[in-house]
Order: structure tokens, then sequence, then C-alpha cells
């Protein structure tokens, strides 16, 4: 068993999954896979008495974060997806506990595909299956919202915008992206369609994609009742092109979406609509994004990962200025800020702080991780190297960056970004004012070219 199954062992899924049949059970090739923010996931074979060998993953809440309910949910919408002819793994068996597992929990069988979006997007091997992606992932989002709601009646049908504004505001954090994105949601609200079973997580990550397409349609912890275009428009958020040029998964167009949404489902969502809720899906993975990292910030699970993502909010702030038209192609960016001089000779001799990481990166990512055998080590390595690239990067033009952002914040009257994003909401500012769309567009490109300058490159 690998080490890295933590707390799960062979002998308790053996014994929950004895309790299906009328076998003795053997479990072999257990480990944990990487992926799962919130969720630990586990591959594992089991062989009966017969010599049947299957192949399952388990998916366990932490223990001590457990949220029966919720998984309870999922469990049963993978039930009524697959009943309904959507692609998704078989439930064998799920529960709020069990001896040796401790936590809310189910097991389904493990269906064959790449879940890697950056192979997905690669392997020639896939070439065909990428060609119709889009086509069918539209056709496969319209089978899930044929899913009758009374099959789910447990999942929550709250209004979107006020949720996650909720969210955002419990944060006290205010951010002037995000009031500039609301306002816009407020003002352009689509009428609603009737309420369907929307996924909530449909995008790359969370696809099994084989040579003859989608095999499997996972991760249905965040699926509730609500309009079914914003399946589609998470989609389309850039977050979820892994790098791709297209706009619906980085390899298809939104007029291939709709086709096949149109072909399965005998309507066309409307282009505008698509982009209102593409505009909802970029802010929501804004306010999931700081939600994530508060969960590391308050301590309540310390994680690298989520620390990452933390910073990564910047990238959705620049995607949700681009798609609301505040910024274009042409747009000039802030200068390139002047590096900090190396305070070479000082009191703590040579290398300085910058030389020392920059040391411990090429050691950690050249030398190290190429060596490492266990892919969730290997993951939170990279996570861990890129940290240290954001701390170098800041270290090194922060000082510079700070002057100019304060001299913006200067020029509009407003001491910091929070009253910047507080006299927007109240429309004391208007972020079509120059110096306004200046200050906002400025201080979120400084953060991009600390935390990842390649996002400023346009993908679209």
């Amino acid at each position: 068993m690998n080490p890295d199954a933590g707390a799960v062992t062979a002998q308790a899924l053996a014994e929950v999954l004895a309790g299906q049949g009328s076998t003795a059970v053997s479990v072999t090739e257990l480990r944990r896979l990487t992926g799962g923010a919130s969720r630990q996931i586990f591959s594992f074979d089991a062989v009966r008495g017969d010599g049947t060998r299957s192949a399952y993953v388990l998916r366990r809440d932490p223990s001590g974060h457990g949220d029966a309910p919720r998984m309870r949910a999922e469990a049963a919408c993978l039930r009524a997806a697959r009943a309904a002819g959507v692609p998704v793994p078989r439930v064998v068996s799920a529960a709020d506990t069990a001896p040796g597992l401790d936590s809310p929990f189910l097991i389904m069988e493990r269906l064959p595909g790449e879940s890697i979006p950056r192979r997905i997007l690669r392997d020639e091997s896939l070439a065909a299956a990428r060609a119709r992606l889009a086509h069918d992932l539209g056709a496969i989002a319209a089978r899930i919202h044929a899913v009758p709601v009374s099959e789910v009646p447990m999942l929550a049908d709250d209004d979107p915008l006020d949720a996650i504004s909720g969210i955002y505001r419990d944060f006290h954090e205010p951010r002037p992206v995000v009031e500039i994105a609301l306002r816009w949601l407020a003002a352009h609200r689509p009428e609603t369609h009737r309420k369907v079973l929307v996924h909530g997580d449909f995008r790359l990550g969370n696809l099994l994609v084989g040579t003859g397409g989608v095999e499997g349609v996972l991760d249905w912890e965040l699926a509730h009742r609500g309009d079914p275009i914003e399946d589609l428009g998470w989609l389309c958020v850039r977050a979820w092109r892994f790098g791709g040029t297209a706009p619906v998964a980085g390899v298809g167009t939104r007029e291939e979406l709709l086709d096949g949404y149109e072909r399965e489902a005998h309507w066309r969502p409307d282009l505008n609509d698509l982009h209102w809720w593409e505009v909802f899906g970029t802010l929501r993975w804004l306010v999931l994004g700081r939600f994530q990292a508060q969960r590391h910030l308050r301590g309540d699970e310390r994680s690298a990962e989520f620390a990452a993502i933390g910073r990564r909010v910047c990238e959705s702030e620049w995607d949700l200025l681009r798609i609301l038209g505040m910024i274009g192609h042409g747009d000039a960016l802030p200068p390139e800020p002047r590096p900090e001089p190396h305070h070479r000779g000082d009191l703590h001799g040579l290398p300085d702080v910058p030389g020392l990481l920059d040391a411990a990166i090429a050691e950690l990512g050249d030398g190290i991780a190429p060596a490492v055998d266990d892919p969730g080590a290997a993951y939170r390595l990279k996570i861990c190297v890129n940290l240290l690239r954001i701390a170098q990067r800041e270290l090194v033009v922060g000082s510079a960056q700070r002057a100019a952002h304060a001299g913006r914040l200067t020029r509009i009257g407003c001491r910091d970004e929070a009253e910047l994003a507080l006299r927007i909401r109240t429309g004391q500012l208007d972020p079509a004012d120059p110096n306004v769309r200046s200050a906002v567009a400025g201080a979120v490109a400084e953060r991009l070219r600390v935390t990842n300058p390649r996002h400023l490159v346009s993908r679209e």
C-alpha cells in the first residue's frame, strides 16, 4: 500500500465491500490520487473470493471535516444521472461513516479515460475526441439538465448571485474588481430558465476523456438546482482552458457547445445569456478561490495548495476585466518595475535572499522533482516550487510596485484598494473614469506580474 494513503486502510475498504456481497474481498493497489482540494480521493482494486477483480475509487471527507448531507447528495446525483444516461461511474457504496474510514464516503467504479486537463489538450491519441469535445460536452450537459429534480430533492436552490455575494462580503475584504462585476451582473441579469439539476463544476479536470470521447463526469459535490446555462458558462471560464486558446475547455467554440446542447435538449441557449454566466462563473471562481485560501489563512486546513490558490485570485480579476471590456488587447500595462538592488556585502553575506531562493528553486524544481516517483508528492513539490518563485518575484520588484500602486490611488483620492472598492460599490467612483480604471487594472496587473506573468498574455 502507498504510505500516502494515510488513515485509509485496505482492511477497512475490504470490510465495506464485503458487506455488499456474499464473498470475502481483498483490497490491493491502494493509493491516494492527486487533486481533490476539499475531498480525499483514493484508487484501489478489489478481488473477490471467486477471483473477480474490480477497479474502484474512494471519495472521502478529510477526518474532522465531514459533511454527511453533501456526500449523500453527491451519491444521489450520481445514481440519478446514471439512470438518465449521463456517463458517470456506478456507486458501489456510500455511508456517513464506517470502521477505519471514520468520515462520510462513497465508493464508485473506476472508469477508463484521462482526467488531467493538459494531457487531454495535448495527447495525440485524443485528437479525434478533442475535435468534437465541445459539441459532446454540450450534449452531456443537456442530459444532466434532463435529470428529474424530484430525484435530488435535497439539493439547494439558492439565488446564485446572492449566494456568491454573501460569501464575498463575509471576507470583509472589499475588492474593486468584484464590486465592478457584481454591479454589472445585477444590471444585466437574464431571465431565469426552469430550475434543473446543475452539476456545478462541469469542466476539464472533472471529466474522463478517452479515444472515443467522454467516458465519465466526476465530482458532483457542488451540484444544486439552478439555471441550466450555469454549467455552460462555467465551462467557458478561462481558468478551465488550461492553456488552450479556444473558449470552451480550451478546445472548441461557444457555437459548437450550443450546437451539442441544442441537439440533445431541443432548444438553444442565447449567446448573451451564456456571456452573463461566463462572467458569473469567473467571479464565482475568484470568490471560491479566496474562500479556499481563507481555510489556510485561518488555520482550519493548512495547505500549500490553498495558499497558492489565494495568490492566483488575481488571474480571475484580470479575466473579469477582460470579459467586461475594461481592458483590451491594446491597453498599456503599468511599466515594468525596476528590480530591487542586491545588498552585496551586508550583514548576512552572500548569496542574498533572492539568490538563496533561486538556488532552492533550481534544486527543488530541476534536481529533486524529476526524481520523485510518488505523483502526490511530486504535485505538492511543484506547488511549493511555484510558491517560492512568487516570493522571489515579490521580493525583487514588490517595493517598486507598491510605490506605483500608491501613486495611482492618490490620483483618485483613495488610501487603499478597500476604500476604492467601497466607493465603487456606493457609486461615488465610476469604473469608466480613466483614472479609476487605471487604478483597478494597474493593481491587478502588478499582482499578476508576481503571481503568474504568463496570464497577462491573451488567450482569446
